[in-house]
């Protein structure tokens, strides 16, 4: 890269345009910012669009939607485990059954890419974040009404999957209540804690990452 160059997030774009996320700070030897205004013009560009894609509504209806597609699959498995009576209810139980994995396991890769992501932003976040800083600039990053949304209904979300999970078990009836139909109930709990407890994760990481890199005083 020349001495005239400019090593802002623009040209590591166009370096690498398959790349879904902003890359990395360039490192010391190579940065060519022509002044401290322009680093903190590509420090907020950058800042703005990985906050976005971290609590953004984009991301929170995909989390929603994932949990849901999930739930429906585990759905069609519990059919498939409480219809199995006769030679006829297994047979459509394995159709759902197949269904409703042919739903949870694609869902379950795309919800493993997502936290990936998710770890791959926190990261960007801290190194860009520790470039410099710019109070005015870096208020607009803090988002306490995203957060809240993520945080407020994953928190109801978390107490309702595991009162499920423990009240279930301890108040099924053994004469009326089969272990098929307990273990269908347990498993839309959990799904609902895990689906929560990922919410909660993300609102207190954001909080976290906003009192150690943006707040006043915090260090470099």
């Amino acid at each position: 890269m020349g001495a005239g160059a400019r090593a802002g997030p623009d040209n590591l774009w166009r370096m690498s345009p398959r790349s879904p996320l902003p890359p990395s700070p360039p490192p010391v030897e190579i940065r060519a910012w022509p002044d401290r205004n322009a680093l903190l013009a590509d420090r907020a560009q950058v800042l703005e669009a990985l906050v976005k894609g971290y609590l953004g509504a984009g991301r929170l209806g995909l989390h929603w939607l994932w949990a849901a597609l999930f739930a429906l699959g585990w759905s069609l498995v519990g059919a498939a485990l409480t219809s199995l009576t006769d030679v006829l209810t297994a047979i459509v139980g394995g159709v759902f059954l197949l269904l409703g994995l042919g739903v949870m396991i694609p869902t379950g890769f795309a919800v493993g890419f997502g936290l990936r992501k998710d770890r791959r932003i926190r990261e960007l976040l801290r190194q860009w974040a520790e470039l410099d800083r710019d109070p005015v600039l870096d208020r607009n990053l803090r988002r306490p009404g995203l957060s809240l949304a993520w945080l407020v209904p994953s928190v109801l979300l978390c107490a309702g999957g595991l009162a499920v999970c423990l009240v279930l078990p301890a108040t099924a009836d053994p004469g009326h209540d089969t272990y098929a139909l307990v273990v269908y109930g347990m498993g839309l709990g959990l799904i609902c804690w895990l689906t929560g407890l990922v919410g909660v994760v993300k609102a207190a990481a954001h909080r976290r990452w906003v009192l150690r890199s943006l707040a006043p005083g915090a260090t470099r």
